[in-house]
């Protein structure tokens, strides 16, 4: 038996040592980008338990001004032709009803609202969180098809996502509605390759820029009022929404066969937790608020753990 003491081969120690490194700066900027999502948010929380403020003005303005300002901003704000990914489209329509039909026998087994558990598994988070992880994970050339994600999953739920929390809407009240509106326009600039002057973008993006923070803020205010039946409805929508989302895009990728660059955008997406402003569409449609916003919160609390568990299997 040799008594040389064992050792691992060099080659094998550097790939090792470059993974923890590569999965330390890959934690770290995961966590550079929700800690302070959920930071804001407990500013919110804290305010909100001292001050018991009505958001209820904040949340409209929010609704009918910043939000549509934002969605504007991004739209035209990058460069890419839209025509370039229509699969990828069409697997976020997928994703998005997939979800829904994913989650109706959830929230039947266990009692809940359709109207309050189901649009939050419809809508990812794809615009704040979305967004940045698919440039930090892949690269500024994984933008274009990430902002065709979030236009897609947005442009429905601001149509059919707002028409399942109040079916009572009519379809003239919902076209004029600027969550509706300013991404037609958008979309049509887009097309027709119009630029916006900067005379007119700078003032959208800064009112743009207000619609994120006031958002967290606003969650982490409702989550003030949040009863103890309300948790166990959010850490159940914090697990079905990245479950659904995920079984659905593996499920469209046989039929659809997705670009490998494309197909690892889709699998980020689909695993992001609700987005904010369903809680906002929530309140402005009194789709008990509360619950909803247990949802969101515990959602994108626990997208520190699942988006970490996810990511080190789609990297290139």
């Amino acid at each position: 038996m040799s008594n040389r003491p064992f050792c691992l081969e060099p080659t094998v120690l550097g790939i090792f040592i470059s993974f923890l490194s590569e999965t330390e700066s890959l934690i770290y900027q995961i966590f550079s980008i929700m800690l302070p999502v959920v930071a804001i948010a407990m500013v919110g929380l804290v305010y909100a338990r001292r001050y018991d403020p009505d958001m209820g003005t904040a949340n409209r303005i929010n609704l009918q001004v910043f939000l549509p300002a934002l969605i504007f901003s991004v739209m035209t704000g990058k460069e890419f032709q839209i025509i370039h990914f229509p699969w990828l489209a069409l697997a976020a329509v997928a994703i998005y009803f997939g979800s829904g039909v994913l989650a109706w026998p959830v929230a039947r087994i266990l009692g809940y609202s359709n109207r309050t558990f189901i649009p939050p598994m419809m809508m990812k988070n794809c615009g704040n969180l979305g967004l940045p992880l698919a440039i930090f994970a892949f690269g500024p050339e994984a933008l274009p098809a990430a902002i065709v994600l979030f236009i897609v999953t947005n442009s429905l739920h601001f149509s059919f996502g707002v028409y399942m929390m109040d079916h009572r809407i009519h379809l003239l009240e919902l076209l004029k509605s600027p969550l509706v509106v300013v991404p037609i326009i958008a979309l049509g600039l887009l097309l027709l390759e119009i630029k916006p002057p900067p005379l007119v973008v700078i003032p959208i993006q800064m009112l743009g820029e207000v619609s994120i923070p006031l958002m967290l803020f606003s969650l982490g205010a409702r989550l003030a009022y949040l009863e103890r039946p309300d948790w166990k409805m959010g850490v159940i929508g914090g697990v079905v929404c990245p479950l659904t989302g995920l079984l659905i895009a593996l499920a469209v990728q046989p039929l659809l066969h997705l670009p490998v660059e494309q197909f690892r955008v889709l699998l980020l997406f689909s695993v992001l937790p609700p987005a904010v402003l369903v809680y906002l569409l929530a309140e402005r449609f009194d789709q008990e608020p509360q619950k909803v916003s247990a949802i969101v919160g515990f959602g994108n609390i626990g997208a520190l753990i699942t988006i970490p568990a996810v990511l080190p299997f789609i990297l290139p």
